[in-house]
């Protein structure tokens, strides 16, 4: 039970200053949710720690929480679909399973200062929460759930050796070397994958430091891992179907802040049926136009990657999408060209609605690539998020 009230407290407390923060911003207009860009929107809070540096990851112990920085993610993804031989065999699904960490306070200000002594173990200036959604592409339908606990008593937290981040009964935990085990369920459906790491990890940007605007610290430190093989089970209702497919994991933290021209952001992660992948993270300023700072990475099917800038990347809207939840209207189609490694590809959702509609709102959903690279066919899945679209 109290472990119940705290997380009720967490979720009110975070309700209510985005929602006095979205009264402020827009008087008296009505917000169905935040928008994800909130979290990285105005200026960044002084007194924590700044990505300045790179080639400054480390494995294993980058695996695990940066408190000292602001903000922080370990992010999952993947395309799986069903086949055992029983009725529903060749189902596709997506699913996105991600824990957030927010600092409330600098780590080097006391937690919850304020409170009279003695000090208590459930106080922390760490909140986690968590989104876990899946799309079920077959049966045409979006199941959507999140959590908010404290980083303290257990509830919640991320360590390095043994891997582990967890929210309350939600869990990314290595199980062998090179096998992390995740676990979530929501109202009508779950999930339990088995990622077996298949490739090193990819650094982004400037060896692993992903510039986010001309300030400097204005960064993030943000890695990937890619293509990886995915089996295990996905539920929804009382059916319960064995899959297999690739996931991809990114892990992103820092202290840091869209720039005054940016919107959001349009990413995009490409596994590609050859092996290789792609990341394109497009940042939108409020012109329409890609900032300068907007980054990729190609992964070749050899593991070797090549860092791509703004310039290097063609991102062209061919068709979208209006929620009839929030009236949000999202891009729904794409042509995406790397020149720079002779990619030339067309990204489709594979379901229109794949809208997050929680405590944030934004858009993140399975999609397919098809094309050419260097003139012949490629194929592949991957996911695309879509942010700064809606209030």
């Amino acid at each position: 039970m109290k472990r119940h009230l705290v997380s009720l407290v967490v979720i009110l407390v975070i309700a209510a200053g985005l929602w006095w923060q979205r009264q402020r911003e827009a008087g008296a207009a009505t917000a169905v949710s935040a928008s994800v860009t909130s979290y990285l929107s105005g200026e960044a809070d002084a007194g924590f720690a700044r990505a300045t540096e790179p080639g400054i990851i480390q494995f294993p112990q980058d695996l695990g929480a940066h408190d000292a920085y602001q903000t922080e993610w370990w992010y999952y993804t993947g395309n799986l679909q069903a086949a055992d031989g029983r009725p529903g065999d060749g189902r596709e699904f997506g699913y996105q399973f991600t824990i957030f960490r927010r600092a409330v306070a600098a780590h080097n200000q006391p937690p919850i200062s304020h409170l009279p002594s003695p000090p208590s173990n459930w106080r922390t200036n760490q909140v986690y929460f968590a989104h876990f959604t899946v799309s079920d592409i077959t049966g045409g339908q979006f199941y959507q759930q999140e959590k908010f606990s404290r980083g303290s008593a257990g509830l919640a937290g991320a360590q390095a050796e043994p891997y582990r981040v967890w929210i309350e009964d939600w869990s990314a935990t290595e199980i062998e070397p090179g096998v992390v085990q995740l676990a979530a369920h929501g109202d009508a459906v779950a999930i339990e994958l088995q990622l077996r790491q298949a490739v090193p990890p990819i650094l982004h940007g400037l060896a692993g430091l992903s510039q986010k605007g001309p300030e400097p610290g204005n960064a993030s430190y943000y890695y990937s891992l890619v293509q990886q093989p995915t089996t295990g089970t996905v539920q929804i209702g009382d059916e319960t179907f064995i899959v297999s497919g690739v996931s991809w994991k990114d892990h992103e933290y820092g202290t840091s802040a869209l720039t005054r021209d940016a919107v959001g952001w349009d990413w995009f992660a490409a596994q590609w049926d050859n092996g290789a992948a792609l990341m394109v993270g497009q940042i939108r300023e409020a012109d329409g136009r890609a900032s300068p700072y907007s980054i990729g990475t190609w992964v070749a099917v050899d593991g070797q990657t090549t860092i791509l800038s703004a310039a290097d990347i063609e991102l062209t809207v061919t068709d979208s999408w209006r929620s009839p939840a929030t009236g949000i209207t999202y891009p729904a189609g794409w042509q995406l060209a790397i020149p720079k490694v002779g990619l030339a590809v067309t990204a489709v959702p594979l379901m229109p609605n794949q809208e997050l509609t929680l405590n944030t709102t934004y858009w993140e959903g399975a999609v397919s690539y098809t094309g050419t690279l260097a003139g012949e066919a490629i194929s592949g899945r991957g996911y695309v998020e879509l942010t700064g679209y809606g209030q």
